[in-house]
């Protein structure tokens, strides 16, 4: 689960992360009130959006597409400049390296006080699945994209692992401060820092935490200047309060239908519908239409049961999309036979009477008989022998 930034840095404060003071405006007039609550003589305007690269990206009229402003993040240096600022952000689409050329509307701004920097710095936690083990990363490239740090300084990123055992210990801490040069005062306040960090991201369960620029100040402090906190859907409901945080507009409409069934849909922009059961399934699924020349118009797991039900609101999720001009099922029947799951698409595929081509593939318990009650039903499938087959079968009933 995604959340805004000015969210993050609110769960962050709880945990005692420094962050900068600030709140969160609907309006220009709200954004100038909180500017002048903050006090002060500069504030920062910051567009709010899920999505990073929001500082180089920029604001463009969503019915025109004439520019409005370069940049979504600017430092205002009176109130009249945060009233304009957040006029030319609000309600105008942001586009940045994330979002691509579609961007994203903004609803919100972030007005925060301004910071004496002195330095900028990265950090930020996240499960290394090859580990299998959440890992603390600190970088001196503070500002820049972690994967071109990665890409062209892999030497500047300094990692820990996190034993679940034991947990982020003290030592790993200033490890992690000695690792970005700090000292005195800086160096303490870093060490604090990181382990109140820590110490967030474990207590909200989250998936990522990414601290891009965090900043050391002229006065000593350790501050996270900006903030994107990702966390663990499956966890949610240890955190009912959070659940509220979601922001409905940050997402896609079929993405929003199709979480109130427990399908995991992400929308894209082939013309190959794909419903399979399995989260790797489904990647390698995608992977095999692109190698048969097709492509994916979504990527949609309909979870280990691939019940009569389930199938048929996965059929009207893939359908809404009016690019998809085949389907193709693949499901491994090993929690639930094939044959229940032939039964259940043959169920659905009726009541909702699909108009394009539909490619099945069915393996493992009960396949043969799975196969039979397909070829038997009154829809016109295409049953797939393989994996290849299935890729193959789909990209040509396109074609045809």
């Amino acid at each position: 689960m995604k959340i805004h930034e000015y969210q993050g840095k609110q769960i962050l404060r709880k945990y005692h992360v420094p962050t900068p003071e600030g709140g969160v405006a609907f309006s220009p007039e709200d954004a100038v009130e909180v500017a002048k609550k903050l006090g002060g003589s500069v504030w920062v305007v910051k567009s709010q959006i899920h999505a990073g690269g929001r500082g180089k990206g920029d604001l463009y009229d969503p019915k025109t597409r004439a520019l409005i402003l370069n940049g979504g993040v600017k430092v205002a240096k009176s109130l009249q400049e945060v009233r304009e600022y957040a006029k030319k952000m609000l309600g105008n689409l942001l586009v940045t390296v994330q979002t691509g050329h579609e961007g994203k509307i903004v609803g919100r701004v972030l007005v925060e006080q301004g910071i004496n920097i002195e330095k900028e710095f990265y950090a930020g936690m996240l499960l290394d699945r090859s580990k299998s083990k959440n890992i603390f990363m600190v970088s001196t490239e503070g500002g820049m994209e972690i994967e071109k740090v990665a890409a062209e300084s892999p030497q500047k990123i300094m990692k820990v692992v996190i034993d679940p055992a034991i947990g982020f210990q003290a030592y790993q801490a200033r490890e992690l401060a000695f690792g970005l040069g700090l000292s005195g005062d800086a160096f303490k306040n870093g060490v604090r820092f990181f382990t109140a960090l820590a110490n967030a991201y474990d207590e909200m369960d989250a998936s990522m935490f990414e601290i891009n620029p965090l900043v050391l100040t002229k006065e000593g402090q350790i501050i996270a200047l900006d903030a994107k906190v990702a966390l663990d859907d499956n966890a949610m409901f240890r955190h009912k309060d959070v659940v509220e945080l979601r922001d409905l507009a940050e997402e896609a409409a079929l993405e929003i239908e199709a979480s109130k069934y427990d399908l995991n849909y992400i929308k894209l922009d082939g013309n190959v519908g794909c419903m399979v059961n399995g989260a790797g399934l489904a990647m390698g699924t995608m992977d095999i239409i692109k190698l048969a020349g097709g492509e994916p118009a979504n990527f949609l797991d309909v979870g280990g049961g691939a019940s009569a039900e389930t199938t048929e609101n996965g059929f009207k999720i893939i359908l809404s999309d009016p690019n998809v001009k085949a389907i193709l099922i693949n499901i491994f029947g090993g929690i639930v036979r094939c044959d229940r799951i032939a039964n259940g698409v043959v169920h659905a595929a009726k009541n909702i009477d699909i108009k394009v081509p539909i490619v099945i593939r069915l393996a493992g318990t009960n396949a043969e008989e799975a196969a039979k009650i397909l070829q038997k039903s009154s829809i016109d499938f295409m049953v797939a022998t393989s994996f290849k087959d299935a890729a193959e079968k789909v990209t040509h009933a396109i074609a045809a």
